[in-house]
């Protein structure tokens, strides 16, 4: 106190960046989707575009008719990458764990 005058210490306190605030896993899950979705947009708007070189481009690629499904408005993943997502991640694999983790718990 004997230091600073108080209206210097208020300045400095008001100066210093308060830490941002975390998002909840509902938020991030939501921005997540939300993100993934314009994202995909826009890279079907830019595949739709003249300045998108199609030939150049499927012939570099696995699965052209996947790609030309996508940019004509079909989904990014298959129904089997969405079952393979959900057991990986998914509710399915939060359970699997937690009783994996109760095992642990209880050998100890």
């Amino acid at each position: 106190n004997c230091c600073f005058p108080p209206g210097r210490r208020l300045q400095s306190s008001k100066l210093s960046p308060t830490p941002p605030r975390l998002l909840t896993e509902e938020e991030y899950r939501l921005q997540g989707e939300v993100e993934t979705r314009k994202a995909l947009a826009e890279l079907r708007s830019f595949c739709q575009s003249p300045e998108f070189s199609a030939w150049s481009t499927v012939s570099r690629i696995q699965s052209p008719k996947r790609f030309a499904d996508f940019v004509g408005g079909a989904s990014h993943v298959t129904p089997n990458e969405v079952s393979v997502h959900e057991r990986e991640f998914g509710l399915e694999s939060l359970f699997i764990d937690e009783q994996l983790f109760e095992e642990e718990d209880d050998e100890e």
